[in-house]
């Protein structure tokens, strides 16, 4: 009923930077908040980042002044830009979507892409 595809996964060295998408598809009426969370080998799952449909922005502490969420309404897309990476960012990195179809309201997950930030 509703997809959320991410993409801009990749391996890159200490301090490179990447560029995470995520476009929701499917029978869509309008999406509240999009985010994008993570999970390390051994962790849980986190929240990395969330906007809101007006572009109000949350951020974890370990991100800050390094990563920066944007979203297209338009496009039904959300983006994060990784900069300064570390490789403690090393993750699946999921993105998030509450969304409101014609029937209900619900989140949903994408698939998940792997960052991997090594020497």
């Amino acid at each position: 009923q509703v997809q959320l595809v991410e993409s801009g996964g990749g391996l890159v060295q200490p301090g490179g930077s990447l560029r995470l998408s995520c476009v929701a598809s499917g029978r869509i009426f309008s999406i509240d908040a999009m985010g994008w969370y993570r999970q390390a080998p051994g962790k849980q799952r986190e929240l990395v980042a969330q906007i809101t449909n007006i572009g109000s922005t949350n951020y974890a502490d370990s991100v800050k002044g390094r990563f920066t969420i944007a979203r297209d309404n338009a496009k039904n897309t959300v983006y994060l830009q990784m900069n300064s990476l570390k490789t403690e960012d090393t993750a699946v990195y999921y993105c998030n979507a509450r969304v409101r179809t014609y029937a209900s309201i619900g989140d949903y997950w994408g698939q998940g892409t792997q960052v991997t930030v090594s020497s």
